[in-house]
């Protein structure tokens, strides 16, 4: 696959592994792209225009106005020219400005006009990269829906060996090929997909639920949307945007909502994910005031909350993919086992509380998958972001040998 006809639209900062960008355009070029390049004015001093618009092919964009050519750059044409934006290296200053919506240049006035799937390669020495703000930012920026590429380690400008090293050129090259190879592996597919705790309420200011941050489910959304989807995500009470891309956001509070929700879309959904932590329990007895200390003890009765899992399975047409998740403790192979055959699923993930890093409100998570087929594939520890992309090319693979 080449990517002819793909317009790629760079942001160049000021970074040292600015000097490595000529070779990445000159890749792409190679491969059919058209590439358009805008600098900021600290770029300049690491890699001269004349070098960038010489492999690009294009006059480099640095001010919103040019003085030599008396030629406005509108940063609105610009974002609305790219089917994708790639911004490397990424100085600490940029992703400070990225995460808090600054406009003080044309790229990021640019920025904040794209539509199209960002990119973003951070490159600086490991102390500036280490430092808590710059990785708030870059968890900042990756929940409004970009795709981080993350540094290497390795050795630095500075002479120190560590994290902040940008990823090599050819890397990135593949990481753009590969999205634009993906991004219609799921087109035309309508998916469902659940993500976040439930909250079941006990009275007006008090609920059950449990530590569910949702990350995963927003990242498998991200994974699908990117993947030319076209998505319906169910949430529960979370604190995360909504991905870029085609996707249609439900917010729900309590496991009756989500049910209701998920019974709605249901059926009109060629592949179901149910990611979300739905509470088992929910109080029999909700008070409409607030309930007062009274006694040393106080006793709730709970019921069962309605099976999503399972009811969805039990209506399951037999052209829809359900994937399930196990979060589990002990026996987990067996009780996910389990759990494919008993919901009637496809496909099941299975989360291990005892691996650190795994499960709830964290940043990375190590999964097995298992389908009905008896396949089982264990992964490693990963972000979520690669996480999503495992279990969304398992998907795939799988709809393949259903054919």
């Amino acid at each position: 696959m080449t990517l002819k006809g793909r317009k790629i639209l760079i942001g160049i900062t000021g970074s040292i592994a600015a000097y490595k960008i000529p070779l990445l355009i000159r890749l792409l070029k190679k491969a059919g792209a058209e590439v358009k390049v805008i600098m900021t004015e600290a770029a300049v001093d690491f890699v001269t225009p004349l070098t960038v618009s010489t492999v690009s092919g294009y006059p480099v964009y640095i001010d919103p106005y040019d003085k030599r050519t008396g030629n406005w750059n509108s940063h609105i044409e610009l974002a609305g020219w790219a089917d994708v934006f790639l911004i490397a290296p990424v100085s600490a200053n940029t992703l400070a400005k990225m995460a808090n919506g600054f406009a003080d240049n044309l790229l990021m006035t640019t920025y904040l006009a794209a539509r199209c799937p960002v990119f973003f390669a951070p490159a600086m020495d490991l102390d500036m990269f280490n430092h808590p703000t710059t990785q708030k930012n870059i968890e900042v920026i990756g929940t409004l829906g970009h795709r981080l590429i993350e540094s290497r380690e390795g050795e630095l400008a500075s002479g120190l060996t560590g994290p902040g090293r940008m990823e090599e050129p050819e890397r990135i090259f593949e990481i753009i090929h590969e999205y634009f190879y993906s991004e219609a592996r799921f087109e035309d597919f309508k998916v469902l997909i659940t993500a976040g705790p439930t909250y079941e309420n006990i009275d007006p200011v008090r609920f059950l639920g449990n530590y569910s941050s949702g990350k995963m489910g927003f990242a498998l959304t991200e994974a699908m949307s990117k993947n030319g989807a076209k998505v319906t995500l169910i949430s529960g009470p979370v604190h995360l945007a909504t991905p870029a891309g085609n996707i249609e956001r439900i917010d729900v509070i309590s496991s009756e909502e989500m049910y209701e929700a998920c019974m709605k879309e249901a059926d009109n959904s060629d592949i179901i994910i149910m990611a979300a932590a739905v509470a088992d329990f929910r109080v029999e007895n909700y008070q409409g005031s607030k309930i007062k200390k009274s006694s040393d003890t106080f006793n709730l009765k709970l019921i069962q909350t309605p099976d999503i899992l399972r009811d969805l399975g039990q209506r399951k047409k037999p052209e829809q993919i359900i994937v399930g998740f196990a979060l589990e403790t002990d026996n987990e192979l067996d009780n996910a086992k389990a759990k494919l055959q008993n919901k009637n699923i496809d496909i099941i993930v299975l989360n291990s509380l005892r691996h650190k890093g795994a499960g709830f409100a964290t940043d990375t998570n190590k999964i097995t998958i298992l389908d009905r087929n008896g396949a089982v594939r264990e992964y490693e520890m990963k972000s979520k972001s690669k996480v999503a992309d495992d279990i969304v090319a398992y998907i795939s693979d799988f709809l393949k040998q259903k054919k």
